[in-house]
């Protein structure tokens, strides 16, 4: 009898483990759909632009970091700061040579612009740098943290704080400062902001900035806790975020963060019960449900038209 309990209690202790990584696993993907479906619901709050080329510029900050790591040989939080540099002006020149000059013209023009410009990156970098994965080597070890017999790592811990942190910025950037305010006049009314002495386009451009600059931050943060990285590693996991923008409400930026983290649980708990093959289709199954439920997303308001 107490050998049938000891060894229930054992398996009850190794799923308990095997679940809190799980969670772990879940936090650190969700982080990073979170970090990318920010940019999404900037770009498309502003403008009401689906940033289709978005998951190519993190694909270009992960490669970024992988040439400024393996060949300059920078510490991970200079590499953090460069690509999300690099990252920021790739997304303010992507505005000003491809989006700026249909802004006048229609959605669908900008849509299928912003479709080039993703294949444009992902084939260039192909062409240059060939189609395989590059291994990027660990350059941080933030050590391990025993929680109820699990391991959580340091890189893991970093991506939540680091994810949390941006957030908390965000929102107070959007709210409370003066950038904050032009960003938010131009998503209501953009000819009313610019009578009203905004400049539209440096609004534009720093929306840009900022979201890129997200992307950047995931790129890395990716890039460490997976340590490779590919030419096609946007195209996936850049729709995926779009998903977690929409599933959140997209324009809300609790709502992308909200998405990001549904997404990236969904997917590792779906493997974890041995059907990986289904983790992809289980993520768009629920973007449907949802939406079929509440066309807004989670925390998206209904948008009333302008006549």
């Amino acid at each position: 009898m107490n050998h049938h309990i000891i060894l229930s209690s054992i398996l009850y202790l190794e799923s308990v483990v095997a679940m809190l990584q799980q969670l772990v696993n879940g936090l650190i993907l969700g982080s990073v759909y979170a970090l990318l479906a920010l940019g999404y619901t900037m770009v498309y709050g502003i403008i009401k632009l689906i940033n289709f080329a978005h998951g190519d510029i993190y694909m270009m900050g992960a490669f970024m970091g992988y040439f400024l790591i393996n060949f300059l040989h920078l510490n991970f939080f200079l590499a953090l700061i460069f690509a999300m540099i690099g990252t920021a002006a790739l997304g303010v020149l992507v505005e000003f040579l491809a989006y700026r000059p249909l802004r006048n013209s229609t959605r669908i023009a900008a849509l299928i612009t912003a479709i080039g410009v993703s294949y444009l990156l992902e084939n260039g970098v192909q062409l240059l740098l060939g189609a395989d994965a590059k291994v990027v080597p660990s350059i941080i070890d933030l050590g391990t943290v025993q929680v109820f017999g699990s391991t959580l790592s340091g890189t893991a811990l970093l991506t939540v704080a680091v994810t949390i942190v941006a957030t908390v910025v965000l929102t107070l950037l959007v709210q409370k400062t003066r950038l904050g305010k032009a960003m938010r006049a131009v998503s209501e009314d953009m000819g009313a902001a610019r009578l009203m002495g905004v400049n539209v386009n440096s609004t534009i451009s720093f929306t840009f900035a900022v979201g890129s600059a997200l992307a950047g931050i995931a790129a890395i943060l990716y890039s460490m806790a997976y340590q490779q990285v590919s030419p096609t590693m946007g195209v996936m996991l850049g729709t995926k975020a779009f998903v977690a923008a929409v599933l959140g409400g997209i324009g809300s930026i609790p709502g992308a963060v909200i998405g990001g983290l549904i997404v990236g649980f969904s997917e590792v708990f779906v493997a974890a019960f041995g059907l990986s093959v289904w983790q992809d289709a289980v993520v768009f199954l629920l973007l449907i449900l949802v939406l079929v439920v509440k066309p807004t997303g989670l925390l998206g308001r209904p948008v009333t038209e302008k006549v």
